[in-house]
């Protein structure tokens, strides 16, 4: 009679366990997502909401359920929102896409926002900057400096609000460079500017008196010495084997033109500048070729774009490929943890691989592992 009361005592304890593993394995993986559904950037949210549809179809777990809601781009509708995921029991949310909306957000201390914005520099502590923010990119640039063995590197930063985003990243990274300088991204102001710190007055004042010089000398065919020096703009060394310019787009063609009237070229110094996802205009620039760039992998951005594409038949943004993985990432750290949810799951030091390329994740922070590129007539070349 004790054997069988044992036995049955045995039969329950490991249906009650099996159960219980039930119950629990049962729990659903909620994952917010704060985007603009309705306002100016209504699109952008949709694009990250279609993206996320994507990621869960290819995780393929009935456990995963995603929950968006509206931001608005505005802060208050943010708060809201955010409130709202809170009752359903959300603790992670992907989003918001806007470093302004992260406002009130810290009053939810026990949730984790993984904001799409590429800026790290003075968020709440419970907001991880999930885009490809400056340190990524400029720990890429320092390793492609070491590589080439730069060590005279002028960097340019536009004096605006990503200024102290990037003097952040270089501060981290101990970047090692010559000189850095702050400029007015004015069109009207930027040609003066690159002048001075490219010391063009100096340069073009050693030709003239170069060619002073000759004209009152007896050197060996000097006639046809000065007329090759009156070809050129200047003379004398730059001083910079590479020059950073921390900008984008119009800004960032507006100083690479500069730099060419300055009598700087590609030829003589290497020009560096941040993720430009691949800018098609950047080919066709092709007086600045080659110029280098960190960024996520384009074959798997391609394959991205063409998946989405087949899907919605129509263009994704850059930062739905960002939400993609995030949602994977997402399911792998809470796979890691025992599928129990809490913002512990960022504090240890864990990697993901993402189509964007290697999401490292330590002690509530998120950095890339990127690939760089360099330009050129056919395109973009994958350098590393």
């Amino acid at each position: 009679m004790k054997i069988i009361l044992k036995i049955l005592s045995l039969i329950i304890v490991i249906f009650l366990s099996n159960s219980n593993s039930v119950l629990y394995s049962a729990e659903k993986i909620k994952i917010g997502l704060l985007v603009p559904i309705t306002g100016p950037n209504s699109e952008i949210g949709k694009s990250i909401i279609k993206a996320a549809r994507m990621a869960i179809n290819k995780i393929n777990d009935p456990l995963i359920e995603v929950i968006p809601k509206d931001t608005s781009s505005n802060p208050d509708q943010t708060l809201i929102s955010a409130n709202e995921l809170k009752a359903q029991g959300v603790k992670i949310v992907i989003g918001p896409v806007f470093n302004d909306n992260l406002t009130y957000l810290e009053k939810w201390s026990e949730m984790t926002f993984l904001s799409l914005t590429n800026k790290n520099f003075k968020n709440p502590k419970n907001v991880l900057s999930s885009g490809i923010n400056a340190e990524s990119q400029i720990n890429t640039i320092n390793f492609f400096l070491k590589k080439n063995n730069l060590k005279k590197t002028l960097i340019l930063i536009p004096k605006n609000d990503f200024r102290e985003e990037i003097d952040l990243a270089i501060k981290n990274i101990k970047i090692n460079y010559k000189k850095k300088f702050y400029y007015d991204a004015t069109p009207t102001k930027i040609t003066n500017q690159i002048k001075e710190f490219t010391n063009y007055d100096e340069r073009r004042k050693a030709l003239e008196n170069e060619i002073a010089r000759l004209e009152n000398s007896n050197d060996f065919n000097k006639e046809k010495k000065i007329e090759n020096l009156k070809k050129k703009d200047t003379i004398g060394e730059i001083n910079f084997d590479s020059i950073i310019i921390c900008d984008f787009d119009e800004n960032l063609r507006s100083i690479t033109t500069s730099l060419l009237y300055s009598d700087v070229s590609t030829k003589k110094v290497k020009f560096i500048t941040l993720n430009q996802w691949f800018d098609e205009q950047l080919i066709k620039e092709k007086n600045i070729h080659p110029i280098y760039f960190p960024s996520i992998n384009q074959d798997n951005l391609k394959s991205f774009i063409k998946e989405y594409e087949n899907l919605y038949k129509e263009n994704p943004t850059h930062l739905s490929l960002i939400s993609y993985d995030l949602i994977g990432l997402v399911y792998y750290l809470v796979s890691q943890n025992n599928y129990e949810i809490d913002n512990k799951i960022f504090l240890k030091k864990s990697k993901f691989k993402g189509m964007i390329g290697i999401f490292e994740i330590n002690k509530n922070k998120i950095t890339h592992v990127l690939n760089f590129y360099e330009t050129n007539e056919k395109g973009f070349k994958k350098i590393f």
